[in-house]
């Protein structure tokens, strides 16, 4: 297999970039994404880290992140497995992405930049689900951002299919490396074992 090990030969086998694909780029929530930010209510964080990269989904039941202004984003840590992945990588390496999503639209947004993580008692009683607030809120400040056209969508027919059936469960993926984890209890389970532990 031939692979690529240079940019002169990576840029040789594509036309140059489309002028608006790199007009589009803005340093700064603007209204028009704002609106997008405040109507998304899931993202991929992704970091990187001395042990590699990370991706994570992020979900809300209002928007996901909070816009605290034109250059800064509020993400809560709502509860998860703890493995922290993503907040140890944050700690040692501020770089972060994220993909904004809005089911129904093929366009993604996304934002480049820097993050840190505070426990700060007034960030985090900001966010108040059920007398509940996370652990730790990250604040992400934008280096830049910018919609990512619809082709991605739009080949993979994200929001208009369904290609559930068959697929593994949670506890199966368990199973598969704990012998002995009895699946089919907890993926009856989790839907009440999640509930009450969402935030």
């Amino acid at each position: 297999m031939r692979t690529i090990d240079d940019i002169e030969t990576l840029q040789a086998l594509y036309d140059a970039p489309a002028v608006n694909s790199l007009k589009k780029v803005t340093p700064r929530i603007t209204p028009l994404y704002r609106r997008w930010i405040e109507t998304s209510r899931f993202c991929i964080l992704t970091t990187v880290g001395p042990e590699g990269t990370d991706a994570t989904p992020r979900g809300d039941d209002g928007p996901v992140v909070r816009i605290v202004d034109k250059t800064t984003l509020w993400l809560p840590d709502w509860r998860g497995n703890n493995r922290l992945d993503s907040l140890r990588n944050i700690v040692r390496d501020s770089r972060v992405s994220l993909l904004f999503m809005v089911p129904g639209s093929n366009n993604v947004v996304r934002v480049n930049g820097t993050a840190v993580l505070t426990d700060d008692e007034a960030v985090t009683a900001q966010f108040d689900q059920q007398g509940k607030h996370p652990r730790s809120v990250t604040v992400i400040t934008v280096g830049e951002m910018y919609f990512q056209c619809a082709k991605a969508l739009m080949r993979s027919g994200l929001w208009s299919r369904d290609d559930a059936a068959g697929l593994p469960t949670a506890g199966q993926f368990v199973k598969e490396q704990v012998a002995d984890f009895d699946a089919d209890t907890y993926d009856t389970g989790y839907e009440d074992y999640a509930r009450p532990r969402m935030w």
